[in-house]
């Protein structure tokens, strides 16, 4: 505070030297933009919203997650992300990464069980440059073999990252329980093909699909008229809807992996919605309902039902949540727990109490009001960052070639009954179950034991 008494000796306020200008006539006739779809003949989606903004996000979006990886190509997906600033067609791997960085911009590419996603930032006045890198990299690469032998040790540091992540490991064991194929495919590129995924495949791969009826092309802080312009550009890649994958077939079943943690992490789901369904909505629901995680920071979280279940089954200390997930064609709901290993059988047992007793009609006016006030303000916060907006714009355009409004969404909320939850928790109640789990398991149930 000694530095902020130092200003007493000014005499005077300090008011500015002259009043500030008026607005340009041009900025003060901004008015806000709704988001605007556009379908190309050759089946690629453009959608846009002008958000004014000095800085703008452009992505593509391609229905080429690791569901579409074949038994000979497991791992692809993995080296695609590692791959976008690699040669290509129109530029060097250098001239890529300098021609970026020039303009202040950035790349990166994210990818999913269904989804790629390439995305560029850049002020606006340098769209034109980022987006000439963004066609090269998504619609010419080379994989050229040397570059791609160069990517193992980053498969490899990937991969030892993610083994120091305990729920990363059981997401990916339930998936690989849960389904016969597709969605049943790994992030992570397997053990046994680290260094032996050739550019041929690669190759193989982006043509079967990268092509224009599985694009979207999505772009905040851009004039529509713009992003179709470079939408034309992406005319000369190759049409037709590509590989369309198999269908994910649910089957259930168990996977354990015995380490010496002293924690046990466990997810016990069942099928649950595809995304877009009403059923989806429902589940939303039932996830903030039974606790989808903390609201509150180092909050006790007692307003779940699943911590409050739990808390009368146990003293040890646990953290528990629902735990949804929906994809284009089916969708995995239940709960995910961490518990020490002698209150593992007690924590998840409690848990799955829980669900029944919503499934039998434990479920309050307030708790269903709770919930969807719950999901309706987690998902609009989501809409304020402008990955968010771009993540949703880019997954409703690629699914339907749609976008709905928020209040489309927030209406879809509201309209969830009670009966509609308590349904949804039954499905999982009487559904085939997949079990998860990992850490020291000597008191960890087996999936037919619950």
């Amino acid at each position: 505070m000694k530095g902020i008494r130092g200003l007493s000796h000014f005499s005077h306020r300090l008011y500015a030297a002259q009043a500030a200008p008026k607005l340009d006539a041009a900025v003060a006739a901004f008015s806000a933009q709704e988001v605007q779809v556009t379908k190309l003949p050759s089946g690629l989606v453009i959608a846009s919203l002008e958000n004014y903004s000095p800085a703008s996000k452009i992505g593509v979006f391609v229905k080429a997650g690791c569901r579409y990886e074949t038994l000979d190509s497991q791992g692809v997906t993995h080296l695609l992300r590692l791959a976008a600033n690699l040669t290509t067609k129109g530029a060097s791997a250098f001239k890529i990464c300098r021609g970026v960085e020039a303009v202040g911009g950035g790349l990166s590419v994210t990818s999913s069980r269904e989804n790629m996603i390439y995305t560029v930032d850049c002020l606006r006045d340098h769209i034109d440059t980022v987006m000439e890198f963004l066609i090269n990299v998504t619609t010419a690469p080379e994989f050229r073999p040397w570059e791609v032998a160069d990517l193992t040790p980053r498969v490899k540091m990937d991969k030892a990252l993610a083994s120091q992540k305990p729920q990363i490991g059981v997401i990916e064991s339930l998936h690989a329980a849960a389904y016969k194929s597709s969605l049943s495919n790994s992030l992570y590129c397997p053990d046994y093909m680290v260094g032996h995924i050739s550019s041929d495949q690669m190759h193989s791969f982006v043509q079967n699909n990268f092509t224009s009826a599985r694009m979207a092309l999505i772009g905040l802080g851009v004039d529509h008229s713009v992003l179709s312009q470079v939408g034309e550009q992406f005319l000369n890649i190759r049409g037709g809807a590509g590989t369309s994958g198999k269908k994910a077939q649910y089957r259930g079943g168990e996977l354990r992996v015995q380490t010496r943690d002293s924690l046990v992490h466990t997810a016990v789901v069942s099928e649950g919605a595809a995304v877009g369904t009403p059923e989806a909505a429902a589940y939303k629901v039932l996830q903030q309902v039974l606790g989808a995680g903390p609201h509150i920071k180092r909050g006790s979280n007692t307003t779940n039902k699943l911590s409050q279940g739990i808390a009368q089954a146990t003293t040890h200390p646990f953290s528990a949540s629902a735990f949804n997930s929906n994809y284009s064609d089916s969708g995995l709901f239940g709960v995910y727990t961490i518990s020490q290993a002698a209150s593992t059988s007690d924590v998840i047992k409690a848990a799955l109490r829980q669900v029944k007793a919503v499934s039998q009609g434990g479920l309050t006016a307030a708790d269903l009001t709770r919930a969807k006030n719950q999901v309706k303000a987690e998902y609009l916060m989501s809409l304020e960052s402008s990955e968010g907006m771009l993540e949703d714009m880019g997954s409703q355009a690629l699914a339907g070639g749609t976008y709905n409004s928020p209040e489309a969404v927030a209406q879809s909320i509201d309209s969830v009954a009670s009966s509609d939850v308590i349904n949804a928790a039954k499905k999982f109640v009487t559904g085939k179950k997949t079990m998860a789990s990992r850490g020291h398991l000597v008191t960890t149930p087996f999936v037919d034991e619950l």
